[in-house]
């Protein structure tokens, strides 16, 4: 039996690793702790709040007094921590709360672990997890090898270089204090509960809207992708079986241009809606509703400064070392995030207000 603490449960990998390890550790006792900023989400959490074994506490994680007696009053052995500012756009326009929360934060995490687990001289079993972007180590050539562990950090953003710092926090706190650290490092996440200002959810809003689906410059731009069910399995083994001090690159093996990523998606919500007639009903706004293709709706917008051009994660160590494999290729992810999405219409509706549209539209300049 463990008792958990996960930062940024309210936001999108977050909350999906809460609703894993609920069901997958019945016994297990789960603390969420989330500011609930913009892309918090409590609604993401409603399935959690029926079960007795969890807990929401709305908290700042820089405040340190209030995470240390989290740590004691619910006796924590392991934090998960998810909390950062994670959308790369709004660090380039806002970088001062970037460097507050995933720095100062995750300093303030450590600190707080630190008097909690090791005391007077004595070590309390635990692991405190860190969930890391590939973003750090910087931009790939198209005939460059992928990110693996020992890749030389190298961020080229205000988020990335924020999440760098706080890779490298962690890494001091094992090795100067002794705290039980993991680290993991992923690609592109999607599937249920992103936030839709991200690329997949962003323009399945849009297409089902109506409204453009901004591409930045030529679309050539390549990340790899990864559905969030995989990634926390993937945290799951980590923390379960993973090397203390560690760092694992958690990837799906899925590289895919921009443009690529939107033609597909397009060509996925006509397919859904040509097999299902009451959509055309429910969303009349979108193309496919009337038979046109969902592409027509592709918009290339001025490319945003420093955009890294290419991400791939080597994900070979997790695979030899602790057997993680995906589970979903592309296809059956992205279907999966329409479905949910379809299904889920209330969920983000309630986020798309006139505040997050307006700046929505600042963010995608038509060139």
């Amino acid at each position: 039996m463990s008792n958990v603490l996960v930062t940024g449960g309210a936001g999108f990998i977050g909350a999906n690793f809460v609703h894993y390890w609920l069901q997958q550790y019945p016994g297990d006792r789960v603390v969420v702790l989330d500011a609930l900023t913009y892309a918090g989400n409590l609604a993401s959490l409603a399935p959690a709040s029926r079960n007795p074994a969890y807990r929401f506490v709305k908290g700042d994680i820089c405040d340190t007094s209030l995470v240390a007696a989290l740590l004691h009053e619910e006796s924590i052995d392991t934090v998960v921590h998810f909390a950062a500012e994670s959308h790369v756009d709004r660090s380039i326009s806002g970088p001062g709360a970037f460097i507050q929360t995933n720095m100062v934060g995750t300093y303030s995490l450590l600190e707080a672990a630190r008097a909690h687990w090791l005391k007077g001289g004595k070590t309390i079993e635990h692991r405190f997890h860190h969930v890391s972007t590939d973003e750090v180590y910087g931009s790939l050539g198209a005939d460059d090898p992928a990110f693996d562990e020992q890749t030389a950090y190298a961020p080229n953003s205000p988020y990335s270089a924020s999440k760098a710092g706080s890779d490298h926090l962690v890494r001091a706190y094992h090795h100067t204090y002794g705290v039980q650290v993991t680290t993991s490092n992923c690609s592109n996440n999607y599937g249920p509960y992103q936030f839709p200002e991200k690329l997949i959810p962003l323009m399945v809003v849009n297409a089902l809207s109506g409204r453009s689906l901004p591409v930045y410059g030529d679309g050539s731009n390549i990340r790899d992708w990864l559905f969030v069910e995989d990634h926390v399995r993937a945290i799951d083994l980590v923390i379960k079986e993973g090397k203390v001090g560690e760092t694992y690159n958690i990837g799906g093996n899925e590289e895919h241009a921009n443009l690529d990523i939107v033609n597909r998606l397009c060509a996925c919500i006509d397919e859904v809606f040509d097999a299902d007639g009451s959509l055309a009903e429910r969303f009349p706004d979108a193309p496919a509703s009337s038979g046109t293709a969902t592409a027509s709706l592709i918009t290339m917008v001025k490319d945003r400064p420093g955009h890294d051009w290419r991400y791939a994660i080597d994900a070979s160590r997790i695979q030899n070392e602790l057997g993680f494999e995906p589970a979903h290729d592309f296809a059956s992810g992205l279907r999966s995030t329409v479905d949910w999405m379809l299904a889920n219409e209330d969920w983000w509706r309630a986020i798309l207000d006139d505040s997050y549209r307006s700046w929505i539209e600042d963010q995608y300049e038509t060139r």
